[in-house]
C-alpha cells in the first residue's frame, strides 16, 4: 500500500498512455493518489481525472511561478470547486525565487490569500519552496496556516527547517532527490524525522529517482522513494509504506474503507 501524495497526471507527459502509468502504479502497490492542479488548465483536468478514477483525489491552487497570472475570479473557482468531497487540499502554492516571471510582492500576496482560502475551507495546503524558505516560514506563522496543517512538498532543505516545519504542523514529504547519490540534506531529513510525520511523493512527471533519472517520472517509482527511506531508517519497506499511506490519510481526511 502506498500512496503518492503529488502527481501531475494531468501534464501533457501522459496524454499518450495515462491509463498504462496508472496500471504500472497499482501492480507496484500504489493504491492512492493525489493529482495536483496549479493553474487553469491542469484543475480542470485534475477535477475530470478524480470523477473518472476513485483512488485519485486533487489538491488544486494557484503555482507561485503563475501568481501574476491569477485572477480574483480564480480563487473563486477554486473555492467553488473544493467542495467536490475528493478535493484534499488546496494547492500547490507558496513562493519561487528561482524563475522570475512574478514578482515576490505578487507572489507572496496570491501565497496568503490560498492560506486564507485553506482556513475558510477547513483544508490542509500544499507547499512549494524553491529558494524561498526563509519568507515561506515567515508567511506560514504570520497567517497561523498552523490552524490547517499540510505538506512541505517534495522537501529538500535542511533537518533544521523540517523541524520548523513540524512545528507548525506540516508534514514533510519526500521525492526522487532523496534517491540521489549527492543529496545529503533529504537523506539526513529521511534519517532524523520521525516516521509519523513523513510523506512520500513522486511529483512525476519531474524528479525521477534514481535509477530511471533523467527519464519521465510516474507513480509506480514512489516505491523507490520508500525504499531508500526504509534504508536510510534502517526499517522494513513495509512499515514505511504503511505508515507514510496512514499519515496522508490522516492529513487528507480518507476514510480507508471508504475508497479501495
Amino acid at each position: 500500500m502506498l500512496f503518492d501524495t503529488h502527481a501531475h497526471l494531468n501534464a501533457h507527459q501522459y496524454e499518450e498512455d495515462l491509463q498504462e502509468v496508472i496500471d504500472r502504479a497499482m501492480s507496484e502497490g500504489v493504491t492512492k493518489i493525489v493529482v495536483v492542479g496549479f493553474d487553469r488548465p491542469t484543475i480542470t483536468r485534475a477535477m475530470e481525472l478524480i470523477d473518472q478514477y476513485d483512488f485519485i483525489y486533487a489538491a488544486i491552487g494557484w503555482h507561485p511561478v503563475d501568481a501574476i497570472d491569477m485572477k480574483d475570479e480564480d480563487l473563486q473557482w477554486i473555492e467553488k470547486l473544493s467542495q467536490h468531497e475528493k478535493v484534499v487540499a488546496i494547492g500547490e502554492m507558496g513562493l519561487d525565487y528561482y524563475w522570475d516571471k512574478s514578482p515576490k510582492e505578487v507572489q507572496q500576496e496570491v501565497f496568503r490569500k490560498q492560506i486564507r482560502l485553506a482556513k475558510k475551507l477547513k483544508l490542509p495546503i500544499v507547499i512549494h519552496n524553491r529558494d524561498a524558505t526563509e519568507d515561506v516560514v515567515t508567511i506560514l506563522k504570520e497567517e497561523d496556516a498552523q490552524t490547517v496543517g499540510g505538506i512541505m512538498h517534495c522537501f529538500t532543505g535542511s533537518v533544521e527547517v523540517a523541524h520548523q516545519c513540524l512545528n507548525m504542523n506540516f508534514y514533510i514529504s519526500l521525492g526522487g532527490p532523496v534517491t540521489f547519490k549527492n543529496a545529503k540534506k533529504p537523506k539526513e531529513v529521511a534519517k532524523e524525522i520521525p516516521l509519523d510525520k513523513l510523506l512520500i511523493e513522486t511529483d512525476c512527471p519531474y524528479l525521477t529517482p534514481h535509477p530511471f533519472r533523467g527519464k519521465r517520472n510516474e507513480p509506480g517509482y514512489v516505491k523507490y522513494i520508500a525504499e531508500q527511506i526504509a534504508e536510510l531508517k534502517n526499517i522494513s519497506y513495509e512499515e514505511v509504506a504503511r505508515q507514510t499511506t496512514q499519515n496522508a490519510e490522516k492529513l487528507f481526511g480518507i476514510n480507508r474503507h471508504k475508497h479501495m
